[in-house]
């Protein structure tokens, strides 16, 4: 009998995190699929995952609360420990340092950082039981090279880059791999509304990326080819940082 496997990936009801949660389902995942507040989009997924015939949990709580992520996950984790965790869950407030508010700082930060802090957190302990693992977290090229008018989404998403590094060292030992996806411009909500004009020249390969291209990478990650891969930064971003 085939074992069932369950990847959560959070932040999926559009864009890189439903392209993720499709690709993990078509792998063979059973999807837990978290979402803040757009329960239409999140069914609409849920719709495609089980027509690829995988079941879909919706879990609709911000990562950013410690209390409803307690209150959604420590249920569902008595009985069922996710192989594949992807912490996609992520938001920009983009201005320039100098007019950021407290607010701008705080919510970007808590939702990448403290997300990222209280999901693993929760689901660490089963997978470091079990000695097996993959904790997959989605950063940005701006994480990397730092981006004008992104100083908190840039403090953010590095601060993830550090994390994916310090975890992976402690739990290498137990099977439990830990690596960072860092997608560059995608095509999605998040990029809607920026000059491409401005931006394709410094694109070497011409053009954004698509949310499965960045999706293909995770479910590589997820799976058993990628074995002795982790504490490390993929970056899928069309040549667009080196």
């Amino acid at each position: 009998m085939e074992e069932k496997k369950i990847a959560l990936v959070t932040g999926a009801s559009k864009g890189i995190g439903a392209a993720t949660a499709i690709v993990l389902a078509r792998e063979g995942y059973d999807i837990w699929l978290n979402y803040r507040s757009n329960h239409e989009a999140a069914a609409a997924v849920r719709d495609e995952i089980t027509a690829l015939g995988r079941s879909c949990t919706l879990l609709c709580f911000d990562v950013s609360d410690v209390a409803a992520v307690k209150a959604t996950l420590s249920p569902l984790l008595e009985n069922e420990i996710p192989h594949v965790l992807v912490n996609n869950a992520g938001f920009a407030k983009d201005t320039l340092m100098v007019w950021m508010g407290d607010s701008e700082w705080k919510d970007v930060l808590s939702v990448h950082l403290d997300g990222f802090f209280y999901v693993t957190r929760l689901l660490l302990p089963g997978m470091l039981k079990r000695r097996s693992g993959r904790i997959i977290n989605i950063a940005s090229t701006s994480g990397q090279s730092g981006v004008p008018g992104q100083v908190n989404y840039s403090a953010a998403k590095a601060g993830l880059i550090g994390a994916t590094k310090a975890l992976a060292a402690e739990t290498a030992k137990r099977k439990v791999l830990v690596n960072t996806v860092s997608p560059g411009f995608i095509e999605t909500d998040m990029t809607s509304e920026l000059p491409m004009d401005r931006i394709l020249p410094v694109i070497p390969m011409g053009r954004v990326g698509k949310a499965n291209e960045v999706a293909e990478v995770v479910g590589f990650l997820a799976s058993d080819k990628a074995s002795y891969v982790t504490g490390q930064v993929i970056s899928v971003n069309g040549g667009a940082y080196m």
